[in-house]
């Protein structure tokens, strides 16, 4: 008898509590921006009233800085490339050192211009997309020139600063004074 009871109260349970839902009116939403954003259109106009002041983006807070970001200590002038290739020497240690990885790194972003050797004859120069690119045996180079012009670049070569950490970019530097050594 008892379970009799217990099977007609959990079918009157179930039946309240599925005759609340109504399919034309969603129940309570916590976060309705979420349940239901504003939907554009990729690449089409989004209305003014939607950023600030007509811009099509937001601006970061002011004094904001970027994950993971570390200021440079030479500024991306003449100057700055001419103070950092006097006093500016590598962080890394013995041990943070890596041929290897700065060999992998070099050939990704460097050899298809300055050559697998240094020697400026890279796969863009011999079907001279590039011309006048330096053969590294052939100039005095710092480490911190090198490490300059790999983060701002210098004349038609661009800068890497975006594809490459500090960390990395100090690998490369490395490996391209091995070159010049060679």
């Amino acid at each position: 008898m008892k379970s009799i009871y217990k099977i007609v109260t959990l079918a009157g349970v179930a039946v309240l509590t599925t005759s609340c839902f109504n399919k034309e009116r969603p129940n309570y939403q916590f976060m309705p921006n979420m349940y239901e954003s504003v939907a554009y259109e990729t690449y089409a106009e989004v209305p003014t009233t939607v950023f600030a002041n007509g811009k099509e983006g937001q601006l970061p807070a002011e004094g904001s800085v970027p994950r993971g970001f570390q200021p440079e200590e030479y500024a991306d002038t003449p100057e700055g490339l001419a103070e950092a290739r006097l006093h500016l020497k590598s962080p890394l240690t013995a041990d943070e050192k890596d041929l290897e990885k700065g060999k992998a790194l070099y050939a990704i972003y460097c050899s298809v211009c300055h050559g697998a050797k240094g020697d400026g004859k890279g796969n863009l120069v011999k079907k001279e997309k590039f011309l006048g690119v330096p053969n590294y045996h052939d100039r005095e180079l710092t480490e911190g020139g090198i490490y300059h012009v790999i983060t701002y670049g210098l004349n038609s070569m661009g800068s890497h600063k975006n594809q490459l950490t500090q960390h990395e970019r100090w690998l490369v530097t490395d490996y391209v004074l091995k070159l010049k050594s060679e």
